[in-house]
């Protein structure tokens, strides 16, 4: 039922005062403790900031996340972004404002972005070119010719048919070498492209590759010029390159947590910061499609579906992750060790986390922190009352 907008928000604050009332009985925190609990955004010029409620967002559910927050032993950074304002950010453990956390798979959505500002200066045509079309070398070397008819649209939506490493202990120790480029043929298919969706990381890299070697340059330099000196951000130095001399795409990009939430906001402005054009307004539309509905994740590593106890429904569109909690769906980019990019477009916010990467550990001690972040932030959005 519509709602005219003049009572929309009193008809919030009303459902988010009987949401608090119903927490602060199991919680055990009084109103006093929650006033207690400091989220103020620290003082800098890079985001205009605000607060909840002047956004038209209860306090006491954001204090909750954060008192919350303070008690999970591997989070860096907690921030909220709503209506383009900073309205919360606090920093923990290790975390600092000017800490570059290392990204993890969250790579994997800047890659997208940087395929499609390929697109829009001219290196690339389209997304329906062929990945062999960028890797000459291999010409009349490549056994299984299905790999011929991959394209960068099957890449970038994980239909390429390349399995997921984890999957595998010798696909995992192949991924791990950084010996990349031979494993375009070195790696078997385990579907026909087009047909399935598999997380494959090293579809992620080449797909960085490509983009390299079709704008004559390097990664990392295209990033900072294109996409992060438009932010007003700046890409750390500690991002690796494998063994063939480009830098890792599908993670190892190292990024504060204000400048995730800079890019972030890219994908709810139709690629615009600040008024100015950074991704194309058509590509943030395909990216954030869904390509893949009910992406089952259970078979991939023992015990992985626990940590999704709020995320419902994956999807997956351009090396973003769609999901649900509850009623409302989202789009997001997750790293390992709990570095999230929250996108929830019908209250025009962002939600950001940094954490410990774990690198190159991906055992239960990993994974149960990655999860307590996912579900901290999981049992936020569940407690957002409004339109969903």
């Amino acid at each position: 039922m519509y709602t005219p907008k003049r009572h929309q928000h009193s008809l919030f604050l009303f459902a988010s005062a009987i949401l608090i009332l119903s927490m602060l009985v199991g919680c055990g925190l009084s109103p006093e403790d929650l006033e207690a609990v400091d989220y103020t955004p620290l003082p800098g010029d890079d985001w205009e900031v605000s607060t909840p409620a002047e956004q038209g967002l209860e306090p006491e559910l954001v204090a909750e996340l954060y008192n919350n927050a303070a008690k999970l032993e591997t989070l860096y950074s907690l921030l909220i972004v709503k209506n383009n304002h900073l309205i919360a950010e606090r920093y923990f453990n290790e975390g600092t404002i000017d800490r570059k956390t290392q990204q993890q798979s969250v790579t994997k959505s800047f890659t997208s972005s940087l395929v499609g500002i390929a697109l829009d200066q001219g290196c690339l045509s389209s997304v329906d070119q062929e990945m062999m079309e960028f890797f000459p070398e291999f010409t009349g070397q490549i056994d299984d010719s299905r790999k011929e008819q991959i394209t960068i649209r099957e890449m970038l939506q994980m239909r390429s048919g390349y399995p997921w490493e984890e999957t595998d202990p010798a696909l995992f120790e192949a991924l791990l070498s950084a010996d990349y480029l031979s494993l375009i043929d070195g790696f078997p298919l385990t579907s026909d492209p087009g047909t399935e969706f598999q997380y494959s990381g090293l579809t992620s890299h080449w797909l960085g590759v490509i983009v390299a070697r079709a704008c004559d340059t390097d990664l990392k330099s295209f990033a900072q010029e294109h996409l992060f000196s438009q932010l007003g951000a700046e890409l750390g130095d500690d991002w690796i390159k494998n063994w063939d001399g480009y830098y890792i795409g599908l993670a190892g990009m190292h990024v504060t947590a204000r400048d995730m939430a800079k890019f972030g906001s890219l994908y709810l402005n139709d690629g615009k910061f600040e008024g100015k054009q950074v991704i194309p307004a058509d590509w943030v539309q395909d990216t954030l499609q869904r390509y893949s509905e009910g992406v089952n994740i259970s078979g991939w590593m023992p015990g992985i579906t626990s940590r999704y106890g709020y995320f419902r429904d994956l999807g997956y569109g351009y090396q973003w992750w769609s999901g649900r909690v509850g009623d409302r769906y989202f789009n997001y980019a997750s790293g390992h060790g709990g570095q999230l990019i929250i996108l929830l477009d019908d209250l025009d916010m962002i939600i950001v986390t940094a954490a410990d990467p774990f690198w190159q550990q991906h055992d239960d001690q990993s994974w149960k922190h990655e999860s307590a972040i996912i579900e901290l932030v999981g049992k936020f959005i569940k407690s957002l009352p409004g339109e969903r």
